[in-house]
């Protein structure tokens, strides 16, 4: 891979040239497990329909701790359940009970209201071999015509790949290089993994909106370096993003969709369109509406919702 680096003024003019920008991700932590969280970041919320995007990995990879997310709700969004190594147990307030694997998908729409836990699986080979779980958890925010149905939760073990000159994607949703997921959703969309061991010129839809994140390697998105931990956001207008790996193989995500209507609520777990929604969903699970927020099988303790910091300051 060629480019500017280290140019940092060179690569801001370069990223206002092209349109492309970059946005760095920042650290926290989730159950257990060391995470990135590339969105939302500052200014930004969403990418097409995709409105959260944790990268996870454990921070000691010599002895990591197991992750370990218990029982918590949500509300108007889909969760994304995508792994790139290691194995992970789902149990939900539906009564599903799904392990995931890498290749395979767990997508769980919450509608009104839905709960889950998820629990690292450690099978004997698995950990012999220092496999541990790291992928990306992702939400898609639900249009106004579902965000108020019920929860569904569906798991797909064989996604369609198709080779490309370069790599090979993996699609989750939409369509890509000719290859389509089977996966429902509510928003024109596409998400897939991308692996490539060279230059990479992807066609993509130009109604959409973007983003790369790379996950293992840095890489050059046209003109622009993108690390690990950051994402390259695209807009609408391209039909095609040239994507160049630092090595000799690297894997990204690539995730985008009709720049999505409504600014949308965020708190929490919770995705809504006013505070009151938010407000509402933390009472209800603080309270245990069962109605809403139904228990989860789970042997991890269930996890308490912060009080809103607007209702602190009231």
């Amino acid at each position: 891979m060629s480019g500017p680096v280290d140019d940092q003024d060179g690569l801001s003019r370069g990223m206002r040239a092209l349109g492309i920008e970059v946005r760095e991700g920042r650290a926290a932590e989730v159950g257990g497990m060391g995470i990135r969280r590339v969105l939302p970041t500052k200014g930004r919320r969403t990418v097409g329909p995709w409105c959260f995007v944790d990268l996870m990995s454990p921070d000691d990879v010599a002895n990591p701790d197991p992750m370990e997310v218990g029982p918590h709700p949500h509300i108007g969004l889909s969760t994304v359940t995508w792994l790139f190594e290691g194995e992970a147990l789902h149990t939900d307030s539906l009564g599903s009970e799904q392990v995931i694997r890498p290749g395979e998908l767990n997508l769980m729409t919450a509608g009104h209201g839905i709960a889950h836990a998820e629990l690292e699986v450690r099978p004997g080979s698995s950990a012999a071999r220092g496999e541990f779980v790291k992928g990306a958890q992702m939400w898609l925010a639900q249009t106004e015509s579902t965000r108020h149905g019920s929860s569904s939760f569906a798991h797909h073990k064989d996604l369609p790949r198709a080779e490309i000159a370069g790599g090979e994607v993996q699609v989750l949703a939409g369509s890509l290089a000719g290859a389509e997921s089977p996966v429902e959703t509510d928003w024109p969309l596409v998400g897939a993994e991308l692996r490539q061991s060279g230059p990479v010129e992807l066609p993509v839809d130009p109604q959409f909106e973007h983003a790369v994140v790379p996950i293992d390697r840095r890489v050059k998105v046209d003109e622009v370096i993108v690390e690990p931990g950051s994402l390259a956001l695209i807009p609408p207008g391209f039909e095609s993003v040239r994507i160049e790996v630092d090595g000799a193989s690297g894997r990204s995500m690539l995730l985008g969709g009709v720049p999505f209507p409504i600014r949308i609520q965020m708190w929490w777990n919770f995705v809504a369109r006013t505070r009151d929604e938010l407000t509402q969903a933390w009472r209800d699970w603080e309270q245990h509406n069962d109605d809403r927020f139904a228990p989860v099988p789970s042997s991890l303790d269930r996890i308490a919702a912060p009080r809103p910091l607007w209702m602190r300051e009231a």
